[in-house]
């Protein structure tokens, strides 16, 4: 069973067909659109300020999001992938951005629609990333525009893939 937990008597709150892997831990005020998915060893701690979550949101193995207390909620849209080890920490993720394996992601950061943000890449606090860029490195700086293809290509496709995913894991 996921560890699923009030905090000052905020209980997590889940939208429709969303697939919450049974070593997951969210507590707190954490609020899920529909078909999201919260993978193996993720953790999504809503203890100190809220966490937001649109549609189509998979949190993959091992990330982490949280917030900051009295500062900085982290609100993230609609389509959004968080590879596995990622943090992403008291700052908006906009709708159609994938982050990549083992990024960080720090407070007061806005990461525009259509964005990838690369493995292992550092987004600093208050940094802006434009729509349809790939940000890359530590710090993390704009490498390039994405080209259309690549937001349905990779973007939509991972997210809908872990909307598939998740069904062979739900009800087992």
């Amino acid at each position: 069973m996921p560890l699923i937990l009030p905090v000052d008597s905020k209980l997590p709150q889940f939208g429709e067909n969303c697939f919450i892997a049974p070593n997951a831990t969210i507590v707190g005020d954490v609020t899920m659109g529909r078909d999201c998915s919260i993978w193996f060893n993720a953790v999504i701690r809503g203890d100190v300020n809220f966490i937001k979550m649109g549609d189509k949101v998979n949190v993959q193995d091992g990330a982490c999001i949280h917030c900051t207390y009295q500062k900085c909620g982290t609100t993230i849209g609609n389509n959004v992938s968080i590879g596995h080890h990622a943090i992403v920490h008291g700052c908006t993720l906009e709708d159609d951005v994938l982050v990549g394996m083992g990024a960080i992601i720090m407070d007061n950061a806005v990461v525009h629609s259509n964005c990838i943000i690369a493995a292992g890449a550092v987004v600093l606090e208050n940094t802006i990333c434009e729509p349809g860029s790939i940000y890359a490195g530590v710090p993390a700086k704009k490498v390039k525009d994405i080209p259309q293809e690549m937001i349905g290509g990779e973007i939509h496709r991972i997210a809908n893939n872990y909307v598939r995913y998740a069904d062979w894991f739900r009800d087992k």
